[in-house]
């Protein structure tokens, strides 16, 4: 066996703790962010707001002046100080320990106490009946309810036997969040019946006391169901009810599929009293869950605003949402050279990671904004009017304009949204597809996708146009797309098709 020493030459990249950092604040939301920089608040000591920062030199200079008061006030107020000795003294105490600076700032606001705005967190048993705001914070923090809660609610309001509430609580369980019946009451009362002797005219009774609770059209079979049971609250005079509960019970497909004539063929009616009867089904809602269940909340905070200025669009970065940082200058003096103690080295590797942590926010703020700047550079048409004037754009071109990889291109702009005079965008929005024009040009996808929505609205009542016929009005606008793209834009629109969106009106 020969040795041989063998040389090579090669490239590695290595992901550094600063290189990761900076990749994971760079793809966070605002509202992610501003977690994110809490938690670095918490942890590092050397890190603070430039707020705070501002606050505690406030409260120094007030501390001041307080005292050159009391200094000035003292020969006249001999007497009353010398009644007072001990106060003194343990006022002098306080402020020694200030002086010397071993409390630190905690300990200080724990001494300066704000009348006005101090609420104590528990009451008096005589105040008890007058404290609402304990009530106000319980139902701003509390749970959303939902459809089970308020059928369980309405439920147990009722003065039933052991018996009936199990069955009203096994029926309860069987509603999903549109407000049907997941379980035919044949298996509920077979599975009841296991362990109770439960038969099921009971369940029947149960199940018709729950159908009259709110929302009005909950616990039905299906849809024909739930809109009989909502036509059977309404009032005996309403009018056309009657040719609606016969539709309803018999016809309801016709009215699915839009089948207007052979509806009027069988029910024989006149044309104004099918055309008020299949108003009053359009009123009710087939999904009457939806109306309890609650729905999650997104909010949205702009990281870039808009302006034009000069008559330029310029972007600006929402400075006010998220907090300034900076050293803490108070333990960076601390601080000492050539001292290799624990602490000294505690404070010494916060302080780096302080300065680490500072410069990726600013890094991640100046990649924002290049970017931001960049893609209102290549839309300018779009702040000046609208949709139908986007240019077409992918992550390569603002990638090869700002010399950057696309993968930091995508980082920044997703969940991150920009305010503008016509509303707010995320940043993904201003990205599409091209299409080719019979001029030899590009054409948005978003600009086609708004010019199908204007043609939609534009459309006579009761004679919809179709797919083919709005490929022959783009194509007349020089836009060449085929049928099957013009119905992919408009599913991703949620437009109905053309047999869908016929009128109903007779």
């Amino acid at each position: 066996m020969k040795q041989t020493l063998e040389l090579k030459l090669g490239q590695k990249l290595a992901m550094t703790p600063q290189l990761q950092q900076a990749i994971r604040l760079l793809q966070l939301s605002v509202i992610d962010l501003r977690t994110e920089i809490q938690t670095a608040l918490d942890n590092n000591p050397l890190l603070d707001t430039a707020d705070q920062d501002e606050d505690l030199a406030g409260a120094e200079t007030t501390e001041t002046d307080s005292e050159d008061a009391y200094n000035s006030d003292k020969n006249g107020t001999e007497q009353q100080v010398n009644d007072n000795s001990d106060e003194i003294s343990a006022s002098n105490d306080t402020n020694d320990v200030f002086e010397q600076g071993t409390a630190g700032d905690e300990l200080k606001e724990d001494y300066v106490w704000d009348d006005e705005s101090y609420i104590p967190r528990t009451t008096s048993s005589n105040n008890r009946d007058n404290d609402w705001s304990g009530m106000e914070l319980d139902s701003r923090n509390s749970s959303p309810t939902t459809l089970h809660d308020h059928l369980d609610w309405q439920m147990r309001m009722l003065p039933l036997s052991d018996k009936d509430r199990l069955i009203a609580e096994t029926i309860i369980e069987a509603i999903n969040e549109d407000g049907y019946l997941t379980l035919s009451i044949e298996d509920i009362t077979e599975s009841l019946a296991r362990t109770h002797d439960i038969e099921l005219d009971e369940v029947l009774a149960i199940l018709h006391q729950i159908q009259s609770f709110d929302p009005v059209g909950v616990a039905a079979i299906d849809v024909a169901d739930s809109l009989h049971i909502q036509l059977r609250q309404l009032p005996d005079d309403t009018p056309h009810l009657d040719t609606a509960r016969s539709i309803v019970d018999k016809h309801l497909d016709l009215v699915a599929h839009r089948d207007l004539a052979k509806l009027k063929r069988v029910l024989k009616g006149k044309s104004a009293a099918l055309g008020g009867a299949i108003s009053l089904i359009q009123s009710l809602n087939p999904r009457p869950g939806s109306i309890i269940n609650p729905s999650e909340t997104r909010y949205i905070i702009p990281d870039i605003s808009v302006k034009k200025i000069n008559g330029c669009w310029i972007a600006l970065l929402n400075e006010e949402a998220l907090p300034k940082l900076q050293v803490n200058r108070y333990y960076q003096s601390l601080i000492k050279r050539g001292d290799n103690s624990k602490d000294n080295q505690y404070l010494k590797e916060n302080l780096q990671e302080a300065r680490w942590y500072i410069k990726s926010l600013q890094n991640r703020h100046d990649t924002l904004l290049n970017v931001a700047n960049e893609i209102i550079k290549r839309q300018q048409a779009f702040f000046e009017e609208g949709d139908e004037a986007m240019r077409p754009m992918v992550l390569h071109d603002i990638a090869d304009a700002l010399e950057l990889h696309e993968s930091t291109i995508s980082r920044v702009t997703t969940n991150k949204y920009m305010q503008t005079p016509i509303g707010v965008f995320e940043l993904k929005y201003f990205f599409s597809s091209h299409v080719s024009t019979t001029d030899g040009g590009t054409c948005s996808a978003t600009a086609i996708r708004s010019q199908i929505r204007k043609l939609v609205d534009a459309e006579p009542v009761g004679k919809p146009i179709s797919d083919n016929r709005i490929a022959e009005l783009l194509s007349q606008q020089g836009i060449c797309v085929a049928r099957r793209t013009v119905a992919k834009y408009r599913e991703l629109m949620s437009i109905p098709p053309s047999n869908m969106r016929k009128s109903l009106t007779i």
